[in-house]
């Protein structure tokens, strides 16, 4: 029984290889580093993704087994971790007729690691618990690169013996923080996406001014970087830009819809965020020109489209 495995109600049981099976849905861009370092440390792991081919890498002999629904999924495991694109998609594979909570057994735990709502997080927590299970929200921040090297944020939402029983599966992925009930992990990691949105933002005039002042932008990065200007941003994404790297580490589209969830939340909770509205505009303008598979990097364009240059250009 997972109730016996994972022993979600009381926190205190080992989650441990050989003795806690693991699902996991959605091996995208980030899934499917976070999911290969839970299948490295030994766990059996049952995964699905809506396009099959995207998990081939995980499948095999001794590896992971491609289940055919969230649902198959959840019959086959102690603990479930989603991480997919939207919260229409997030809905479906937890609360929906073929979803995790249909084949989840009493004592299982459902992780969602996508950006989300929080309502629909405080939802899923109340809903679960109905079933006998638990639910935690645990958004991560740290894109492709965090991913694949395992350092990545993840900001956890829900019952605390829950997660302290699941620390050994977080710690597999990066460095987790717990803050505080259900929604809490979701809330936290929008304040984070106003951070980097706006950070963004001035990253990326930052280096079109140095640009159109006849600097080198690869001297003016160097020259600020160990500053009070420097930045994570800066360091994951100042060289991308420069060699027109816009590959995702995280979609355009993804950060639209984070940063329409922050505004939604900004009104419920009478908050104006003008860097923040800004932002999101750029990134909708970026959208619109048919650039919402590019990475977040990719606000360079937004700024040279409003300025009528490039940045790689040479100045008379």
């Amino acid at each position: 029984m997972a109730a016996d495995k994972v022993a979600a109600s009381s926190g205190k049981r080992e989650i441990a290889p050989g003795k806690t099976r693991i699902g996991w849905i959605g091996t995208g861009v980030m899934g499917r580093w976070m999911c290969g370092h839970i299948l490295d440390a030994g766990y059996a792991l049952t995964v699905y993704n809506r396009t099959p081919s995207k998990a081939q890498d995980l499948c095999g002999p001794g590896q992971a087994f491609l289940a055919d629904s969230p649902l198959q999924v959840a019959q086959r495991s102690d603990v479930v971790f989603t991480i997919v694109g939207y919260p229409a998609d997030v809905r479906q594979v937890i609360l929906g007729p073929l979803g995790i909570l249909e084949g989840l057994e009493p004592g299982g735990i459902v992780v969602d690691m996508t950006t989300s709502e929080p309502a629909l997080a405080r939802e899923i927590a109340a809903r679960a618990l109905d079933r006998g299970c638990h639910a935690l929200d645990a958004p991560v921040s740290g894109g492709d690169r965090g991913a694949k090297a395992g350092k990545l944020s993840i900001m956890v939402g829900g019952d605390l013996e829950v997660y302290t029983a699941l620390a050994p599966l977080f710690q597999c992925m990066g460095s987790p923080t717990f803050m505080g009930a259900a929604g809490s992990g979701q809330s936290c990691k929008l304040a984070n996406q106003v951070t980097i949105a706006t950070t963004m933002v001035g990253l990326v005039e930052g280096m079109l001014f140095a640009h159109n002042a006849g600097l080198d932008v690869e001297s003016y990065v160097a020259a600020i970087a160990g500053g009070a200007a420097g930045s994570k941003s800066l360091e994951l994404y100042a060289q991308r830009i420069q060699r027109r790297d816009f590959q995702p580490g995280f979609y355009v589209n993804h950060f639209v819809k984070d940063l329409g969830i922050a505004i939604n939340e900004c009104s419920r909770l009478d908050l104006c965020l003008p860097g923040l509205a800004l932002a999101q505009q750029l990134y909708v303008s970026l959208k619109a020109h048919g650039d919402g598979n590019l990475g977040t990097q990719a606000l360079v364009l937004a700024l040279e489209r409003l300025n009528n240059i490039q940045l790689l250009d040479k100045k008379p």
